[in-house]
């Protein structure tokens, strides 16, 4: 008996200590996990928040951030909402939401699966109470912890939300306080700042977009994303179709239905500024950051350039439009069809943003104000050139390429060319790129193919350094949008850009160095009244980026940007990108009058200046140096209140007297000398050959021989070209040197056809271009609307006649004549061309070999876009 209680007596005592430690670890578990959570109840003590204010850099507020429903109690009503919005919500965040306590372990399963099937992490298996437990009772340092710590409390929290409240009161909490962007806390603050409207107006594809911006409000922001933001919205519809809200035939409707976005009025200053800091500090801080408020955001803007950049865009525009009473000229149409325009200043040393301009009126729907096209993306024209220049004339890109760099002096040729490219289905099409004024221009200097924005010479440079070297360097300057695949186009602008990123990519033409744009000096926050800066915190350091190119090439890029005697046969003398202080600029307009650009830059500052319509309406005859020039010019003055230094030219810089036209050293007979800048170790060492005297006989108008008298030789200068020169020779009236002797005519049969491809054609069509296509503008005058008709005779001589043909019909005729041209105005359809005539009266009709020629009717449909310049 006392055994058996002995042995009861150590069981008992044994079971007491293990009670004891079980009670001792479930307490210091709890502890760990538990104890320090608040109670669900502050869901509502946190709804109250302090502001948030967005400063220019001196201190001036830009924007508070007012919380509407700061010390009030927040409706938990659904009934005021639209259905759409709350099944689209469900759809996207929680389908399941209505069947699980909190947490949903069929959403946890899927959520592992597709984690480990990715070997990252993908999907999070949140409910959306779970989304309501961590955003309103977890503190911010915990929200985003991968632990299962935290996993643990939030799922607590969760069950403990959904015992306090009721599944409607959950979700009507959910949608009153989810950030949605642009400082949009719930779903009535974003109908209001996104579409001007409450809540319980919205349509169903309203509610579709909105419901798709809460996983990323910043990337998906319609203002600054629209595309990204439509993408959003349809990835929602389907949604709601795979959770049984929407059949087929409803989706297709709801895409279909235009979203108008509009701003509602509130108190703010450069408002595309302000809300391209939020999504700054939504990514940086998260937006559950900036649900608590409290915060002091000190920005790089200069309020005051602001209001200047603004006004002249207000002001040019109506300007532009015939707006302004007694400044409008009487031959200026009214209506040029431009509304919108967008600029950027920063400051050249530090990439900071002292100016930004999204649109002339934030808040005027009709030209989707808000839309701030600072960020939107829109080809450059002729404005990306300057890069590809500088890779072919850097030489540590040239040397990765196997190539000698090129120099300012150094001869293109600017003829009609074919170029072939690979289309969609991997064939070789021709693309044959024009000028803006439609002409060539024969041998040029790269100092003149860049200073007037020749497109043959670009084309030809870039087929010379390859696309993806375009692609990289423009990518190291700090453009983020080249991403599909280009062709030669893309140094004409067939790729899309943002202008704040193309204007901080000419940073690069500095110094070689690249700026990053900065926006955010530093980040306060407000405890007990005191500011204090904000923890974890850094505003970057005002320091240069990588070095993309040598300072010696950016010299030679900012020399000829900032030639003006080199861009006169363009532009003129004293256009508007003439400064009374040394500034770099380059245009750009788009071949159907969508864009258009002007940037440039002195030691102090980068400009950039966007001019078009949001809608992606043509604008009527409207370039680079018309529409964004004046503003830039505006906003260049304003951004200097003093005159900044002149470029410092690297020691590496040199300077030699050159034979212009050829680019070579001057020999005796060469026409024209200037002086030219090299890169030491580039000159030129070779005197110039092209230039060279030959003996003519008057009689002949050949080579004199040795038998000719001398009373009928005469010494004369030729330009000896190339071949491939002869025809603009011909139609520029530049001699082009005699034949030794006089050839011996090999007339072919009367009527006979000749190959124009061989030495032997006697006739040569040297416009237009076979298989070229063209295409009717709306946005241009039809009469305006014109292609050159062009032939000559292949030795120069006079022939009886001469005819330019068009499907059989006379274009052009003329009676002993050598060369022939005209002008056809376009019309639909397939076309062939062709020059022929008579060498004699009694002679055979000689035809040259034909061009076919495609013109397409778009006056009503939407137009290609093809870069033009300038």
């Amino acid at each position: 008996m006392r055994k058996w209680l002995g042995r009861r007596s150590f069981w008992l005592r044994l079971s007491l200590g293990l009670a004891l430690v079980l009670v001792a670890s479930g307490y210091g578990l709890y502890t760990w996990l538990l104890a320090d959570l608040p109670p669900v109840s502050a869901v509502e003590q946190r709804l109250v928040r302090p502001t948030t204010q967005i400063l220019d850099r001196h201190g001036r507020v830009l924007y508070e951030v007012i919380d509407p429903a700061a010390g009030k109690q927040i409706s938990l009503d659904l009934s005021t909402l639209p259905r759409a919005c709350i099944q689209a919500t469900l759809a996207t965040e929680d389908s399941r939401f209505y069947l699980h306590p909190g947490v949903d372990p069929l959403a946890i399963l899927r959520a592992v699966w597709q984690n480990l099937r990715g070997r990252e992490v993908i999907s999070g298996g949140s409910t959306l109470t779970q989304q309501l437990a961590r955003n309103l009772l977890m503190e911010p340092a915990e929200r985003y912890q991968q632990s299962l710590r935290r996993k643990i409390r939030e799922a607590w929290l969760a069950w403990q939300l959904e015992r306090r409240y009721t599944k409607d009161e959950l979700l009507a909490l959910y949608l009153n306080q989810t950030y949605y962007g642009n400082f949009a806390f719930g779903i009535e603050a974003a109908a209001q700042i996104f579409f001007a409207k409450p809540a319980a107006q919205l349509s169903q594809a309203e509610c579709a977009l909105l419901a798709g911006l809460v996983q990323y409000p910043s990337g998906y922001n319609p203002l600054q994303h629209p595309d990204a933001a439509k993408e959003r919205q349809l990835t929602v519809l389907r949604l709601m179709w795979e959770a049984g809200y929407l059949t087929d035939d409803q989706v297709q409707e709801i895409a279909a239905q235009p979203l108008r976005y509009r701003s509602r009025l509130f108190d703010i200053r450069a408002p595309h500024f302000v809300m391209y800091v939020q999504d700054i500090l939504a990514q940086r801080l998260g937006p559950d950051r900036l649900r608590d408020g409290g915060l002091r955001v000190y920005t790089t803007l200069d309020l005051d350039l602001q209001r200047q950049a603004e006004a002249s865009i207000r002001y040019r525009l109506d300007l532009l439009n015939c707006r302004i009473p007694g400044l409008c000229d009487e031959r200026t149409d009214p209506n040029r069809r431009v509304d919108n325009a967008a600029a950027v200043v920063l400051d050249g040393q530090t990439g900071q943003i002292l100016a930004m301009v999204g649109s002339p009126d934030y808040f005027d729907p009709r030209i989707q104000g808000n839309v701030n096209a600072a960020l939107s993306l829109r080809q450059p024209g002729s404005a990306i050139k300057p890069l590809t220049y500088a890779a072919a004339l850097d030489p540590a890109w040239s040397a990765r390429l196997g190539l000698q760099p090129l120099t300012p002096a150094s001869i293109l040729a600017d003829l009609p060319t074919t170029f072939y490219v690979r289309d969609e289905q991997g064939g070789n099409v021709p693309y044959q790129p024009l000028n803006y004024d439609r002409q060539f221009h024969g041998p040029v200097s790269v100092r003149t193919a860049l200073a007037n924005s020749y497109n043959v010479p670009a084309v030809k440079v870039l087929q010379r350094i390859g696309v993806p070297s375009l692609e990289q360097i423009a990518a190291q300057a700090g453009i983020s949008t080249f991403t599909n695949e280009y062709g030669l186009a893309l140094t004409l602008g067939g790729g899309e850009v943002k202008l704040l990123e193309l204007t901080a990519a000419y940073g690069i033409f500095l110094d070689g160095h690249r700026r990053d744009p900065q926006a955010i000096l530093a980040i306060e926050e407000v405890v007990d009244g005191v500011s204090r800066p904000l923890p974890g915190f850094q505003a970057p350091e005002a320091t240069l980026g990588p070095q993309v190119i040598q300072p010696d090439t950016a010299y030679l890029i900012t020399h000829i940007l900032a030639d003006p005697v080199a861009r006169i046969p363009a532009f003129g003398e004293g256009s508007v990108l003439e400064l009374p202080f040394p500034a770099a600029v380059k245009t750009g307009t788009t071949t159907d009058w969508r864009d258009n650009w002007t940037i440039g830059y002195s030691t102090r500052r980068i400009v950039g200046v966007w001019v078009g319509n949001a809608d992606n309406t043509p604008m009527l005859d409207i370039s680079g140096v018309d529409g964004a020039g004046p503003i830039w010019h505006d906003l260049m003055l304003a951004a200097h209140p003093t005159p900044p230094q002149d470029f410092p030219r690297p020691e590496t810089i040199t300077q030699v007297t050159i034979c212009a036209p050829s680019g070579l050293l001057p020999s005796r007979d060469c026409p024209r000398t200037r002086q030219e800048i090299f890169i030491r170790g580039t000159e030129p060492t070779q005197v110039d050959n092209q230039f060279q005297r030959i003996s003519v006989d008057l009689a002949t108008g050949l080579r004199a021989g040795p038998d000719t008298p001398p009373e009928r030789v005469a010494e004369r200068v030729y330009w000896l070209l190339p071949p491939e020169y002869w025809d603009w020779m011909q139609r520029q009236g530049i001699p082009i040197p005699p034949p030794a002797t006089v050839a011996q005519d090999s007339a072919p049969g009367r009527d006979q056809l000749v190959d124009a491809s061989t030495n032997a054609s006697p006739l040569v069509l040297s416009a237009p271009t076979s298989h070229t296509g063209y295409a009717i503008h709306p946005g241009v005058p039809r009469e305006r609307q014109r292609i050159q008709v062009a032939g000559h005779v292949a030795d120069g001589r006079p022939w009886a006649e001469l005819r330019l043909m068009m499907d059989g019909i006379p274009v052009a005729e003329a009676r002993q004549a050598a060369q022939l041209s005209a002008w056809w105005p376009l019309e639909p359809g397939p076309h062939h061309f062709w020059l022929e005539g008579r060498m004699a009266e009694d002679g055979p009709v000689v035809r040259s070999e034909q061009a076919l020629v495609v013109v397409d009717d778009l006056t009503h449909a939407q137009p290609l876009t093809v870069s033009r310049q300038p």
